[in-house]
């Protein structure tokens, strides 16, 4: 017997953002005139709407609601339609949904990376907009899960073999979206502890300045910050004295090996300023006067450190941030976005200055004296930095001149002490190039001689030559270590350090030291280094004092790598994804393209934008040669 109404159409449930117009629909057939009433509920209320009266429902989405259409005809028969939900999101990203919006799935929440222990619970949640609403699919490892098809995924006790990498695709008759893949561990470290998949950190001191006065302190603050950062599990590289091409190929260097979960930290220490709420490092080959076209943006690094989804970005700089053109109103600091995992540790409040402290054959800064006190510290990174603030504000040479400043949107107690729990992919390794294996050479008068490469920072290293027992056959040996001379040698001189072997002292037995050579400027480096050791020593039989000499090359590639490269890494097996789903990475995180190696920055262009963003292009005339730090 046929129904006397049947509903041809009915409604769809949709999820849209707050304040989005749509219409729902209903379509019945009766064989007498048909009249509609719609209701909503909300929570437990249910409730007729007045007016509502149509076959279309015009809504403006102001709450997640359920709604239903009743149908009836003269002789008192009613159906209803399907209940459909109305899921409004309060909160979404800018720019969503995009423009022409045709009711295809955009996702606005991403599931999580998650650690959990063995027999707890696990859920990881997304969300999508869609007219109609998305249905969802989860996958593990790129295989369905046939039992995972809403938002959240939940599996009430998790297993060891319920690690690996999740996500979630959302679809509707207009098309699909998918979620970012994370990773899921399964195991010994809690749910309950902050932790990183890596920690990566760069390090840049300049000091011997073409055009504006030399500094001290960078050399021995990034030294010693560079030791500290390992002792809490970082992979460092430390550089000194690049020049503009050069710190945009080690930035570079530096995104590339960031990753979803990394915690980074990016260190300056030499001449810069501030103009516009935008920091500026000032490299070693910059003119004079100070020009944001012959600078790096701080703020620009910070933006791609962002893009790379790392855990924490903490960026510290110091640097003056002093803008001496009189002319011009004081900067007013550009808000940070809203990311929840960047800190700013500024040495100096704006427009003031940055102090040195003369410590024997070193200065070291004021802001580092106090961060290598605190930054051990087992607590949130941005309470540690407080400490510091505190102490350069309690001591006396600086009261009134320099006042540390820092500005976060940190929403989680990290710490830079947190454990690392490195992703499926492993740890890409940069900075921790192990020490270039030792060498034996032996002369003609078959006295033997062991070369050692002892690394101070990543772009300077010491070349130390040390006799070996026996020499009973000769007496009174000494050894001389030199560079053969060209004009490439000539040039890396120049950038050759005074007084750094104190440090390497600090670091080396005395007794390995006495025979040693500085390499420094590697990213310089264009050819093989050949070096010449000369063995002077007395013939007992003639008691006459003998030269002999032998030549040992170093390869290019080899002192590169020793600058920035991956240390106990290997290419992670490629994640099966499923088709159309975007690509997990067959690439080990980090890699700098192709070739067998990383190199070490190079003067060469680099992909890595410095330019000035808009209004930054102009000329900025200074009364005077500007100081970055005095």
């Amino acid at each position: 017997m046929q129904e006397a109404i049947t509903i041809t159409e009915q409604p769809v449930s949709v999820s849209v953002p707050v304040g989005y117009s749509f219409t729902l629909r209903c379509r019945a057939q009766g064989r007498s005139p048909l009249q509609y009433q719609w209701f909503c509920q909300h929570q437990s209320d249910c409730r007729l709407i007045p007016g509502a009266t149509n076959q279309d429902l015009p809504i403006i989405a102001e709450q997640t609601q359920l709604y239903t259409c009743r149908v009836n005809d003269l002789h008192r028969n009613a159906v209803f339609s399907d209940w459909v939900k109305v899921e409004v999101h309060q909160c979404v990203a800018r720019g969503l949904p995009p423009r022409l919006w045709q009711g295809e799935p955009v996702i606005v929440l991403n599931p999580q990376e998650q650690r959990v222990e063995v027999g707890q619970p696990l859920q990881l949640q997304c969300a999508a907009m869609g007219v109609p609403a998305p249905s969802y699919q989860w996958y593990h490892n790129g295989n369905p899960l046939e039992q995972q098809k809403r938002k959240k995924l939940r599996i009430s006790h998790s297993r060891v073999s319920d690690s690996g990498t999740y996500l979630c695709c959302a679809s509707n008759s207009h098309g699909e979206h998918w979620s970012s893949a994370v990773d899921v561990h399964i195991g010994p470290c809690g749910s309950g502890k902050f932790f990183a998949t890596g920690k990566i950190a760069l390090l840049v001191g300049n000091n011997r300045y073409q055009h504006h006065p030399n500094l001290m302190a960078p050399v021995r603050d990034v030294f010693e910050l560079r030791h500290l950062l390992e002792h809490l599990g970082f992979q460092v590289v430390s550089l000194l004295d690049l020049n503009k091409a050069e710190m945009a190929t080690a930035v570079a260097q530096f995104l590339q090996l960031l990753g979803k979960g990394v915690y980074a930290v990016f260190y300056y220490a030499g001449h810069g300023y501030e103009h516009l709420g935008r920091n500026y490092m000032v490299p070693v080959d910059a003119p004079q006067p100070y020009a944001p076209e012959n600078c790096i943006s701080v703020q620009r690094i910070l933006q791609k450190m962002q893009q790379q989804q790392t855990a924490l970005n903490i960026i510290l700089l110091d640097t003056c941030r002093k803008w001496y053109n009189t002319g011009r109103a004081l900067s007013q600091v550009q808000p940070l976005e809203p990311w929840g995992n960047t800190v700013y540790g500024y040495s100096t409040s704006e427009d003031a200055e940055a102090y040195e402290l003369q410590d024997g054959e070193f200065s070291s800064g004021i802001f580092m004296k106090y961060l290598k006190k605190h930054i051990l510290q087992e607590k949130k990174v941005t309470h540690m930095l407080e400490d510091v603030l505190e102490d350069i504000g309690r001591d006396p040479l600086v009261t009134g001149k320099q006042v540390m400043e820092i500005k976060h949107t940190l929403k989680e107690a990290r710490s830079l002490t947190d454990p690392i729990c490195a992703s499926g992919a492993g740890a890409e390794r940069w900075g921790h190039g192990q020490e270039l294996p030792s060498r034996t050479v032996t002369f003609p008068c078959g006295a033997r001689v062991q070369l050692r490469f002892l690394r101070l920072f990543s772009n300077l290293m010491f070349v130390c030559a040390k006799p070996l027992p026996p020499l009973a056959h000769i007496t009174e040996p000494q050894l001389l270590l030199h560079q053969l001379e060209t004009d490439a040698v000539a040039i890396q001189r120049e950038s050759c350090l005074d007084h750094v072997e104190t440090l390497l002292a600090s670091v080396y037995k005395r007794e390995e030291l006495d025979c040693i050579f500085q390499l420094c400027a590697l990213q310089k480096i264009q050819t093989d280094v050949v070096l010449q050791l000369d063995l002077h020593y007395t013939q007992p039989s003639t008691n006459q004092r003998t030269c002999e000499s032998l030549h040992t090359t170093l390869q290019k590639s080899l002192l590169r790598q020793f600058v920035c490269q991956r240390k106990d890494s290997q290419p992670a097996p490629a994640r099966e994804c499923p088709q159309g789903a975007p690509g997990l990475g067959t690439e080990p995180k980090g890699s700098l393209g192709t070739g067998s190696g990383h190199s070490l920055p190079s003067s060469s262009p680099s992909t890595f934008s410095s330019e000035p963003e808009e209004n930054d292009e102009s000329e900025l005339a200074l009364p005077g040669p500007g100081q970055g730090r005095p």
